[in-house]
């Protein structure tokens, strides 16, 4: 049954996972860069000067919008990486950072991202791979990040057990939003910046949509967590179409785009810009050329692309249509590592519609979840009123006589059933 999902801790979703590492509020966001660098590309998170207090998390995407923030920033982009960590955080609270403990269940965590929560982070339990970790530099064992894609992936791993709503399309479950964040092919790619800053938080990306409503690509955070701070001349100079394609030749552009970032530098008087990519792009060349590439003679890149200036072919924007099932679209996001899907209204030309995020996917499971615990918690107070026993129906602590059921109740007691305690019950 479902609700014997609730059963497990937030623990169990953690096994395996990696300790994430942290910086100090007080380090500057070149610091940051530095060592997101050095390992998986994945964000970092920043503490406070008490140990274990998570504030928030940070990756080169916010770098980079740090960078592009304003025209001081773009002329001199030392003193920006300069600044301290704390200066890549959200100000308005979005893309929030929480702190669950490993014994919560599913349910509250479920509850805390829904809540606003982007990610949480979870205290790793004292065992083996703690001890692993602990003599590690840049490495803290402290937390591990838990996210909508390990919740939806959960879920999906007992998706027999809502066979009644996995089968069902995306539009007839309300999942298709049509409120999502996109820009013209022609806009100027700096003028996105406040929308990157948004789709960092929420965990999608930027649509890039032509003028009759068809997608063209997008922006993606997780493609800019791949750049180096060098993309911000990109940004600064490109327009939103030109950006994609710089991405997707991000290690090894094309001339002809070097050549166009060059000269809009020079344009707008970026000269600190400009050598800082000029710098860059000597010392990927200096490792490149000392890499197996040269052996065979071709240049890396990091993602092909068919060379056609702002369209991609081999990273096109994972899309879906609102006939698409809900395993379907939860089977297509996980297989391509993505927190969200575009979906293209066939019936409309394929036009975009809207998008289809984890975050909106996570809230039909957790109203299955409750249906099904309210129906057994009323289920088994209709028993005890049969007359198996004199009892009264008893309530176990941190619930009611009515259909709510707490969550802590429903850890405690998979079924969270007020049980009379005889043995006919």
């Amino acid at each position: 049954m479902a609700v014997s999902l609730l059963a497990n801790d937030v623990s169990d979703l953690c096994i395996g996972k990696p300790a994430v590492r942290a910086l100090p509020l007080s380090a500057a966001a070149g610091d940051l860069a530095a060592t997101v660098r050095k390992g998986p590309r994945a964000a970092c998170i920043a503490v406070g000067p008490a140990r274990g207090a998570v504030v928030g998390r940070a990756g080169l995407a916010d770098v980079l919008c740090l960078l592009c923030s304003s025209p001081d920033a773009l002329a001199r982009p030392a003193a920006a990486l300069a600044r301290p960590v704390s200066a890549l955080l959200p100000k308005d609270g979005a893309g929030e950072v929480r702190r669950v403990d490993p014994r919560s269940s599913v349910l509250e965590a479920l509850d805390e991202i829904l809540s606003g929560a982007q990610v949480l982070a979870v205290p790793l339990r004292n065992g083996g791979r703690k001890k692993q970790l602990a003599g590690v530099v840049g490495v803290t064992s402290d937390f591990c990040w838990l996210t909508q894609e390990d919740l939806v992936r959960y879920f999906l791993n007992s998706i027999s057990l809502f066979y009644h709503v996995a089968a069902r399309s995306v539009s007839s479950l309300g999942l298709v939003r049509p409120d999502f964040l996109s820009v013209r092919p022609d806009e100027a790619a700096l003028s996105a910046v406040p929308l990157i800053r948004r789709a960092i938080a929420s965990e999608t990306a930027v649509a890039v949509v032509s003028a009759d409503g068809h997608l063209v690509g997008e922006i993606s955070t997780a493609h800019l967590a791949a750049c180096d701070e060098t993309a911000a001349a990109a940004i600064a100079t490109l327009s939103a179409a030109d950006l994609m394609a710089y991405i997707d030749y991000f290690g090894s552009p094309p001339e002809h785009i070097l050549r166009a970032i060059k000269t809009g530098l020079k344009a707008k008087g970026l000269d600190a810009m400009l050598e800082l990519m000029e710098d860059e792009t000597m010392t990927s060349f200096s490792l490149s050329s000392s890499s197996s590439d040269e052996d065979t003679g071709r240049a890396y890149l990091r993602r092909p692309s068919s060379g056609s200036f702002g369209r991609r072919s081999t990273e096109e924007p994972v899309v879906c249509s609102p006939a698409s099932s809900l395993v379907a679209v939860m089977v297509q996001a996980l297989a391509h590592r993505v927190s969200y899907l575009w979906v293209l209204d066939e019936e409309d030309d394929c036009r975009l519609a809207g998008i289809v995020t984890f975050a909106d996917i996570l809230r039909v499971f957790r109203e299955q979840l409750l249906t099904c615990v309210h129906w057994i918690f009323q289920l088994e107070v209709r028993k005890c009123h049969r007359g198996c026993c004199n009892r009264q129906p008893s309530v176990r602590e941190g619930t009611d006589d009515s259909s709510e059921c707490h969550v802590s109740t429903v850890q405690k007691n998979v079924c969270a059933v007020p049980y009379c305690g005889c043995t006919r019950c």
